[in-house]
């Protein structure tokens, strides 16, 4: 339908309701420390959230997704170093098998 692709494409308009708990959180936080990444990550989600709940796509979705995990790491206080150990796990599991490549997976099968 046309009139829905005129839609999608037109200007964007976020409505903030000042008064939102989260929004005068955020406003504190940002107030006392200008640089803090993490308040500036949480702004960023609510922003792409508020794109992806009114139908709209993201322009860069690795970025969102690389925000969501960092605020995940810290909600669960990992640290970026515990990203290494993981590699060195990964570095010690044997190869995978590579000379099926003429057999069908198992999907494949079932079409």
């Amino acid at each position: 339908d046309s009139s829905q692709g005129a839609y999608m494409s037109s200007k964007k308009t976020m409505e903030i309701n000042p008064t939102n708990a989260i929004i005068n959180a955020l406003r504190e936080k940002a107030d006392a420390d200008q640089s803090d990444k993490t308040v500036r990550d949480l702004i960023w989600l609510l922003y792409d959230t508020s794109l992806l709940t009114s139908g709209f796509s993201l322009d860069e979705p690795a970025t969102f997704s690389a925000r969501i995990h960092r605020l995940v790491k810290l909600g669960l206080s990992l640290d970026d170093d515990d990203d290494e150990e993981v590699d060195d796990d990964m570095e010690d599991l044997p190869p995978l098998d590579d000379d099926d490549d003429n057999e069908e997976s198992a999907m494949e099968q079932v079409d």
